[in-house]
C-alpha cells in the first residue's frame, strides 16, 4: 500500500499554487517593470535558502474524484530564508492576484508574518504592494443572518506588530502602490524604502479620496516618493527593486538578530590609526560659511561603511549607520547647509526615532555636533518644535547605549543637549564655539537697548560680537576638564577606535528589551 497518488496530488497543488495569478497576470506585472513576489524573495535572499510556509495555502476547485482542477493560491507569500547566512522571515503581497488585496488564505499568512519573526526571534522583511481590504462580490442581504467581525476573545492582530518592533529588526519595501493596512505595516518598520518610479504610499487611493473629498488626484501626486521622502513616512529611495533589496540587506548587516543578541563585529582592514588630513581644514574659520558634515563622517568611520537614512526628511540633521573598527554604530550629526543645522520639528522626530532604534538594538552612538539650537520663527512655533525637540533631548539623556560626542563647531542652547547622553564620552575640536546662545543672538538680546541707541548700531553690534567671540575658546572647557579631551581633528578616528574597544565590556549588559518613559 502506498500514498504515491496522494503525494502526486500534493505536488500538483503545489505546482498550481506557484503559478500565482497566472502567466498573463505575471507578464503584465513584468511589463510594468516589476518583479513578482516570488522573484523578489528569490533575488533578496541568499541563493536557494527560501523555505516557504503554507505552500498550498489557498483554495482548490475539485473534480468528481476530489482532484484539483484549478487552484487560487494565497496572495501573500511567506517563509524563512537567509540573509548573509542569517535566518530572516520574509513575505509580501502577490499583486498578480486581486491587486494584492488579501484573499482569505493570504490574509492569514500576512497576519502570521510578525508571529513567525517573533516566535523564532529573527528579523522580518516585508515586500509590500497592495491595497489592504476591499469591498467586492454581492452586497450582503440585511435580512439574512450572518457572522461579522472577529470573536471577542481573539487577540488583536495589531498587537503583534508592536511586539515585533520591540524584539527584532523589521524592514519593509514599498514596490508598487501601497495603501491601507499594508501602508500601516510599511511605517511600522525600523527601516523602509520605496522604489523611485513604481511605488506610492497612501492611506487610501485616488478613488476613495475623490469620492470623499471631491478632489481628483493621481497616485503619484497623492503618495509618490517626492511626497513621502520629505514627510518621513519612508526612510530611503531605491532606483529599482534590486537597489531596494541591497539597501535592506545593508541595513540588516548593522543589526543583531534580535534584542537578545549583539551585532557581530566584522574584520576591519581600515587602520585604526588612520588620520585624514582633510579634517584639518574642513571647518571654515568664518562662522557664517557652511561645510559638508558627511565628509567628516566618511573620514572617521570605516571606509565605505556609512549608510545614511532619511536624508530628505529633517534636512538639518543627519542619521545613519556605520562601523568603527568593525563595530556597528549609529551616527548622528548636523547639516549646516540647511537652517544652519538647526533642529526643526521634523529633524527632532528623525533624531529621536533613530536614538530609540539604536537603544533597542544596542548600537553605540557617535554624535558629530554643530548645533545652533532649535529652529525659530512662526513656522517653527506652529509645528510644535519645542515639544518635539524636548522629546529628542530626553531620548538622548535617557539613552542606555554608550555615546561619543565630537564637538566640531557649534553647540548651543537646549537643542545642544540632544547631542549628549548621560556619562557620554565628549571630545572637542579647536573649531568649537559653545554656549547658551549663539553670540549673534545673545548680543542681540542682551544689548538690544544699547544697539538701538548707538550712533552706529551695526558697528556697535559688531564690536560686541567680536569681544564675546574672543572670550569663547575651546581651551577653557578642556583645561576645566568639562570635556574628556580637546583633540587635533585628524585624531578623531584613532580616539573613537580606542573608545570602541573600551566600551566592549558594557555592551553585553545591554542585551534584552528596553523600555522608555513618557516623552512629550
Amino acid at each position: 500500500m502506498s500514498w504515491r497518488e496522494e503525494v502526486e496530488e500534493l505536488e500538483r497543488r503545489r505546482k498550481m499554487a506557484r503559478q500565482q495569478g497566472g502567466d498573463e497576470s505575471v507578464q503584465r506585472h513584468h511589463q510594468r517593470g516589476k518583479l513578482s513576489i516570488r522573484e523578489r524573495i528569490d533575488n533578496f535572499l541568499d541563493h536557494h535558502s527560501f523555505r516557504e510556509q503554507g505552500k498550498i495555502a489557498g483554495g482548490a476547485t475539485l473534480d468528481d474524484d476530489s482532484k484539483a482542477v484549478s487552484f487560487s493560491p494565497a496572495n501573500y507569500v511567506l517563509g524563512v530564508g537567509r540573509v548573509n547566512n542569517r535566518f530572516t522571515a520574509v513575505g509580501g503581497e502577490d499583486f498578480t492576484l486581486k491587486g494584492g488585496s488579501p484573499n482569505g488564505a493570504g490574509l492569514r499568512r500576512s497576519i502570521y508574518a510578525e508571529n513567525l519573526a517573533v516566535q523564532h526571534k529573527i528579523p522580518l522583511v516585508r515586500f509590500l504592494e497592495g491595497g489592504g481590504g476591499s469591498v467586492g462580490g454581492t452586497p450582503p442581504d440585511p435580512k439574512q443572518p450572518r457572522t461579522v467581525g472577529t470573536p471577542v476573545y481573539q487577540k488583536n492582530r495589531m498587537k503583534i506588530i508592536g511586539e515585533a518592533l520591540g524584539l527584532v529588526p523589521v524592514a519593509s519595501a514599498a514596490l508598487g502602490p501601497v495603501a491601507g493596512f499594508p501602508a500601516g505595516r510599511l511605517v511600522a518598520s525600523h527601516f523602509s524604502v520605496m522604489t523611485k518610479d513604481t511605488a506610492q504610499v497612501m492611506i487610501a487611493g485616488p478613488a476613495v479620496v475623490e469620492r470623499a473629498l471631491n478632489s481628483p488626484i493621481t497616485k503619484d501626486e497623492l503618495g509618490g516618493a517626492h511626497v513621502h521622502l520629505r514627510s518621513g513616512v519612508v526612510h530611503n529611495l531605491a532606483v529599482d527593486e534590486y537597489d531596494a533589496f541591497r539597501q535592506i540587506r545593508q541595513f540588516l548587516s548593522y543589526m543583531p538578530q534580535n534584542v537578545g543578541e549583539l551585532t557581530p563585529r566584522i574584520p576591519c582592514s581600515d587602520p585604526v590609526d588612520r588620520q585624514d588630513e582633510r579634517l584639518l581644514s574642513v571647518i571654515p574659520k568664518d562662522r557664517t560659511q557652511t561645510f559638508e558634515m558627511r565628509d567628516v563622517i566618511h573620514s572617521i568611520v570605516d571606509r565605505g561603511s556609512f549608510f545614511e537614512v532619511s536624508q530628505q526628511f529633517g534636512l538639518g540633521q543627519i542619521t545613519g549607520y556605520a562601523r568603527i573598527n568593525g563595530q556597528s554604530v549609529g551616527v548622528t550629526g548636523n547639516d549646516c547647509r540647511f537652517f544652519a543645522g538647526a533642529m526643526t520639528a521634523d529633524g527632532a522626530q528623525k533624531v529621536r526615532r533613530f536614538i530609540e532604534i539604536c537603544d533597542t538594538f544596542h548600537l553605540p552612538i557617535i554624535n558629530l555636533v554643530d548645533e545652533p539650537g532649535f529652529m525659530i520663527g512662526p513656522d517653527s512655533e506652529s509645528q510644535g518644535t519645542i515639544m518635539h525637540g524636548m522629546s529628542t533631548v530626553l531620548a538622548a539623556v535617557q539613552s542606555v547605549v554608550p555615546w561619543a560626542s565630537v564637538m566640531v563647531r557649534k553647540s548651543y542652547g537646549v537643542a545642544g543637549a540632544a547631542h549628549y547622553s548621560d556619562q557620554g564620552y565628549v571630545l572637542t575640536w579647536p573649531s568649537v564655539d559653545a554656549g547658551a546662545l549663539p553670540i549673534e543672538g545673545g548680543v542681540a538680546v542682551a544689548f538690544r537697548r544699547q544697539i538701538a541707541e548707538a550712533d552706529d548700531p551695526e558697528a556697535f553690534r559688531k564690536k560686541m560680537e567680536d569681544e564675546f567671540a574672543k572670550g569663547r575658546n575651546p581651551y577653557i572647557s578642556a583645561e576645566s576638564f568639562a570635556v574628556h579631551d580637546l583633540i587635533d581633528p585628524r585624531e578623531t578616528r584613532p580616539y573613537l577606535c580606542d573608545w570602541v574597544e573600551l566600551i566592549q565590556s558594557q555592551l553585553p549588559d545591554l542585551i534584552g528589551p528596553v523600555g522608555f518613559t513618557y516623552r512629550p
